[in-house]
């Protein structure tokens, strides 16, 4: 048989308060038990003394008996110097998971592209204002302009400008 030392519960609706039974692993949480070791009243204050009572004899027995106690059991054993419990660490606990990072990673993308953007904004502001200032002086040794050429140019640059819309949107 394997034995358990484990909370029964008992108590009004939301005033709990339990038993440090032990029993056997396969009865109901509030059924039939072996033997009462202590009892935990959650509604108390944590440094109040009444709040965990265990019968430090008994559990000991039972620990040497074999009996397993459960997670919460064995932290008020712990405290109360029973039994030794090993700290436990999950490191990841606080990571988010698998479909937050996608969307992180999206949004990380479109402010990277947004702050692209901005800086070529910038850039052809310069440029623009550093253009009038040169055109004068282009204006004086006048070239031969082939608008051929710049038409191609212009149609590609509305067609990227065209192509970055529709992958913001």
């Amino acid at each position: 048989m394997a034995v358990a030392i484990r909370l029964s519960r008992g108590g009004a609706k939301k005033r709990p308060y339990y038993r440090i039974v032990v029993s056997d692993s396969r009865s109901p949480r509030d059924g039939k038990y072996l033997e009462q070791i202590g009892t935990y009243n959650p509604l108390l204050a944590k440094d109040n003394p009444e709040r965990v009572k265990v019968d430090e004899d008994r559990a000991r027995h039972w620990l040497s008996v074999g009996a397993k106690p459960s997670d919460r059991v064995h932290r008020f054993f712990d405290a109360a110097g029973i039994l030794e419990r090993e700290a436990r660490n999950n490191p990841n606990k606080a990571e988010p998971g698998e479909k937050a990072k996608e969307r992180a990673e999206e949004k990380a993308e479109k402010l990277k592209e947004a702050e692209e953007a901005a800086k070529e904004a910038e850039e052809a502001a310069k440029a623009a204002a550093e253009a009038p200032a040169e055109e004068p002086a282009a204006e004086e040794a006048p070239a031969e302009e082939t608008p051929a050429e710049e038409a191609p140019a212009e149609e590609a640059a509305t067609e990227e400008a065209a192509a970055e819309e529709k992958s913001e949107g």
